[in-house]
C-alpha cells in the first residue's frame, strides 16, 4: 500500500498536515509495494520513498493509482523547466529565423518572464507542466498592473506557453483559461499644435527633442526609438520595421529630423539613444523625463504614446488610407487601426459630411 504525504518546508510553508491539500509542497509517495527493476528486468516488492515531483494532489494520487497497478511510476510527459523555458523562448523571440521581435517587444517579454521565474522558485516550483491554471492564477494576483497592461501581460504569457507546446513541452495552455480584464478604451487624443510648440520649447537637452522629434515624425513608439540604431537612417528614410513575410517598412522623415539624429552626442557604439546599460530601466527612464517635460510644458495627461496618436492622426486627416497607417504603425491587423483611429479617417469623415449636407436647410426659414 503506498500513501502519499506533503513535505513542508518550514521556511516557506506554515502549515505541517501530512495529507494538507491547500499548500502547493512538493508531494511524496512511501510504503510497500512493487517496482519494476530493470536489470533484473522482473517485478519485486520493496519499500518505496520517492519524490512525485507534483505538487497537486488529485495528481499525485494518480500517480500513486499507476505505481500500485502498474508497478512502475508513470511517465511524465515533460521535464523541462521554466529556467529553460524562459531561455530557450527568448532566443527565439530574437532570432532572425524565429519570432524575429523588436527590442522593445523583448523587453516585455523579458519583464514577464523574470517575475514568473522568481515566483515560481519562491513557491517551489521548477518544470513547465507544474504551471497549471491555479499557479498562474495566483501569479496574475501578484500583478500591479491596470486593466490594459494586464490583458497584454496574459496575451503574452499565452505566446509564451504556446510556444512550449510546440516544443512538446506541456500537452495544453492553461494560460488560455485567464480572464482577461474588461477594457474602457479612452479616445485618441493627439497634442494640439500649441501643445507640440510648448513641448519641443521646453524639450532643451538636445537627446531629448531629438526623440521626441523622432516620435511624432515616425510613429514608433518610445521603446523602439529609444533602442534605434544607427543602421536604421538611410539619408532621411528611417526604417520602422520588418513584417513577417520578411519585408522592410520605413518612411521618410523631415531633413532636419534626420539631421537632428545625426548630430546627436554619441551614445552607446550603433545606437543613437541608447547608452549600454540596461535596457529594462533604459526606457522607463525616459518616461521619466518625458514626464518633466511634460509637466513643464503644462500639458495636462501628457505621455508618450500621444506622440503616436499624432502621427496617426495626421495621417488620417490628410486623408491617407487606413491600410497604409496601419502598415506604418506595424500592427498585425487593419482592424486595430480602425477601432483606435476610425473617428479620424478623413474620407469616412467627408462622407458624413456630404450626406449632412443633403439635408441641411438652406436659409433659417
Amino acid at each position: 500500500m503506498l500513501t502519499l504525504w506533503r513535505y513542508h518546508n518550514p521556511k516557506k510553508c506554515n502549515l505541517r498536515g501530512r495529507q494538507e491539500r491547500k499548500c502547493k509542497c512538493p508531494i511524496w509517495i512511501s510504503g510497500v509495494g512493487l517496482h519494476f527493476d530493470k536489470k533484473l528486468n522482473k517485478y519485486l516488492t520493496g519499500n518505496i520513498k520517492e519524490a512525485t515531483k507534483l505538487r497537486d494532489w488529485s495528481k499525485a494520487e494518480a500517480y500513486a493509482r499507476h505505481y500500485e497497478d502498474k508497478g512502475a511510476k508513470p511517465e511524465i510527459s515533460s521535464r523541462a523547466t521554466i529556467a529553460e523555458l524562459e531561455k530557450e523562448f527568448l532566443v527565439n523571440a530574437k532570432s532572425p529565423t524565429g519570432r524575429n521581435l523588436g527590442p522593445a517587444t523583448v523587453i516585455k517579454y523579458e519583464q514577464l518572464l523574470k517575475p514568473l521565474k522568481a515566483f515560481c522558485e519562491d513557491k517551489g516550483y521548477c518544470y513547465i507542466n507544474q504551471l497549471d491554471f491555479d499557479v498562474l492564477t495566483e501569479f496574475k494576483a501578484t500583478w500591479k498592473d491596470k486593466a490594459l497592461s494586464a490583458s497584454k501581460k496574459i496575451k503574452r504569457l499565452r505566446n509564451v506557453l504556446n510556444y512550449a507546446m510546440t516544443r512538446k513541452w506541456i500537452a495544453e495552455n492553461p494560460a488560455l483559461l485567464l480572464d482577461i480584464p474588461k477594457i474602457h478604451l479612452k479616445p485618441t487624443l493627439p497634442f494640439s499644435e500649441n501643445e507640440l510648440k510648448a513641448i519641443l520649447e521646453h524639450a532643451t537637452d538636445p537627446k531629448t527633442h531629438a526623440l521626441i522629434q523622432t516620435m511624432l515624425h515616425s510613429g514608433l513608439r518610445i521603446g523602439d526609438v529609444a533602442m534605434l540604431k544607427h543602421k536604421s537612417l538611410h539619408g532621411n528614410r528611417l526604417q520602422l520595421h520588418q513584417t513577417k513575410m520578411g519585408e522592410h517598412v520605413s518612411i521618410l522623415i523631415p531633413e532636419f529630423v534626420a539631421d537632428e539624429l545625426r548630430n546627436l552626442p554619441k551614445a552607446a557604439p550603433g545606437y543613437f539613444f541608447f547608452t549600454g546599460k540596461s535596457a529594462v530601466n533604459y526606457v522607463s527612464n525616459w518616461q521619466s523625463k518625458l514626464a518633466a517635460v511634460f509637466a513643464d510644458a503644462e500639458i495636462e495627461d501628457g505621455h508618450s504614446h500621444r506622440f503616436r496618436d499624432t502621427f496617426s492622426v495626421r495621417l488620417l486627416t490628410a486623408g491617407v488610407s487606413l491600410e497604409s497607417v496601419s502598415q506604418l504603425l506595424g500592427h498585425n491587423s487593419i482592424a486595430t487601426t480602425q477601432k483606435h483611429y476610425s473617428p479620424w479617417i478623413k474620407s469616412r469623415q467627408d462622407a458624413l459630411d456630404n450626406e449632412l449636407k443633403k439635408v441641411m436647410p438652406a436659409n433659417r426659414g
